[in-house]
């Protein structure tokens, strides 16, 4: 009974949050649009430019525009959660009979929910612009569960710089972290055009092995060492922060 209780008051939650979502432009703009003209103007200014070998340009970076759209995605639940927190939200909550985990769990699923449409939105403008991955269907089922994958981990990253934030205006700094390993690894790219020592960073931080997995899979290979390295990365990131945001929650909410 209490994990029933528990996923009904997660959905009320996740619903008050994805109300919010959808009557904020800005939010829309930055989440969706902002990855689209990344895409847009890499493209058709640089794309040209650029040394891919056999692989398309577009084919080559969608699967870094979608880890884009996730890192912008995930800075509105961070912010979100900082507003809850300093107006006070979060206390009315816990006055109130719900099951307390449900009020850092509405705001994960709702970044869940609204990443998968904005992913969509990214896969259905880059078709039309010419992206034809050759996957089969395992090879879909993997790349959606490394995104999904990536989703949650990036999401509780964001929920604990949301709850250690002193400002809404702090709330969203990591994202910043997030694009410059996205910018500094092989999303737009390829590693081997790059200095020795920055290319040795870009191919052992995290974003790389992530990227280089879902184009690896989308573009026909199969799971291989790449593949495991992302997922450990991706359960590492979430496992800590998981950790982190419980452990700070609890202190913030005494």
């Amino acid at each position: 009974m209490k994990f029933i209780h528990f996923l009904g008051d997660t959905a009320v939650m996740s619903g008050r949050v994805i109300r919010h979502s959808t009557r904020s432009i800005d939010t829309i703009i930055t989440v969706i649009a902002m990855p689209i003209m990344i895409m847009l103007l890499f493209v058709y200014i640089f794309g040209g430019a650029m040394n891919t070998g056999d692989v398309s340009y577009i084919n080559y970076i969608v699967p870094g525009i979608l880890l884009f759209c996730i890192a912008s995605g995930v800075a509105y639940s961070s912010l979100r959660i900082n507003n809850d927190l300093t107006k006070g939200i979060f206390e009315r909550f816990h006055s109130m009979p719900i099951a307390k985990a449900s009020i850092l769990g509405g705001h994960v699923v709702a970044s869940l929910v609204f990443n998968v449409i904005s992913l969509l939105a990214i896969f259905l403008v880059a078709f039309g612009m010419g992206f034809r991955p050759k996957a089969d269907v395992l090879g879909w089922i993997l790349a959606i569960g490394i995104l999904l994958l990536s989703i949650l981990a990036f999401t509780w990253i964001a929920v604990t710089f949301g709850l250690l934030a002193k400002s809404f205006e702090g709330a969203g700094v990591f994202s910043y972290i997030l694009m410059l390993l996205l910018f500094v690894s092989s999303a737009f790219a390829p590693t081997d055009s790059m200095p020795s020592a920055i290319r040795v960073f870009a191919e052992y931080q995290p974003m790389t092995p992530l990227i280089e997995s879902i184009r690896s899979l989308l573009l026909g290979g199969t799971a291989d060492k790449t593949t495991l390295v992302a997922v450990l990365w991706s359960l590492a990131i979430l496992g800590f922060f998981w950790a982190s945001a419980m452990r700070v929650y609890k202190r913030r909410m005494k």
